[in-house]
């Protein structure tokens, strides 16, 4: 059901594919996968960071216009949201799979981080690994530039190889009993008009 090399390799491979050859993402294959099974949820859930990736890489352009950094922000308030309910659902599918098999063993040790959470971490790193990799390999870029970055991608890809180990690692002692997880709800609030301040206050004044 879990494999970090197999979720590993995947970020990578969905990471090149919606990169355009000239460097540019596409992002017109946005909502082209369903979450029919569990890879293509686990792809689901990167497509959301990788889209959050290059939308708050336009909030930084220089000379942008407050207008756009408006726009900019919704778009990531949105997207973060969609990674989140993407990164719950992969818990609640795994928690379904151990359900069915009668493998949930409540009077185990809880584990701190659930394997959403962490193949989200795992789904981040790939899109660092990338594009480190990408400044490492630049042509135009100042001297010194490919030595820092190469150095990086180093300590990125040692980061990512530890902690897809701690995930395969969580799996194996959750299904021998050894070690459980919980659904860990985000519960944001700044996307709700019924939690968020700004926006009911503002409701409210434009009903009076």
């Amino acid at each position: 059901m879990l494999s970090a090399i197999g979720i590993v390799d995947l970020h990578d491979r969905r990471t090149r594919d919606w990169h355009r050859v000239n460097g540019q993402h596409d992002r017109s294959a946005a909502n082209d996968e369903a979450p029919s099974d569990w890879l293509t949820l686990v792809s689901c859930q990167h497509r959301a960071n990788f889209e959050l990736w290059h939308i708050e890489d336009q909030a930084r352009t220089p000379g942008a216009s407050e207008r756009e950094l408006a726009e900019v922000k919704r778009q990531v308030d949105s997207t973060n949201q969609r990674r989140n309910d993407l990164a719950e659902h992969l818990d609640q599918v795994l928690l379904g799979w151990l359900d069915a098999r009668s493998l949930l063993r409540p009077e185990a040790p809880l584990h701190s981080e659930s394997p959403g959470l962490i193949i989200d971490r795992l789904s981040i790193l790939a899109l660092k690994i990338y594009h480190t990799r990408e400044e490492a390999c630049r042509l135009d870029a100042p001297p010194g530039h490919d030595e820092r970055n190469r150095e990086r991608l180093a300590i990125l890809s040692e980061q990512r190889n530890d902690l897809a180990h701690c995930l395969d690692a969580l799996w194996s002692e959750t299904l021998a009993g050894k070690r459980r997880f919980k659904l860990y709800r985000q519960l944001k609030m700044y996307n709700d008009p019924s939690l968020n301040p700004a926006i009911y206050r503002k409701l409210v004044k434009e009903q009076d």
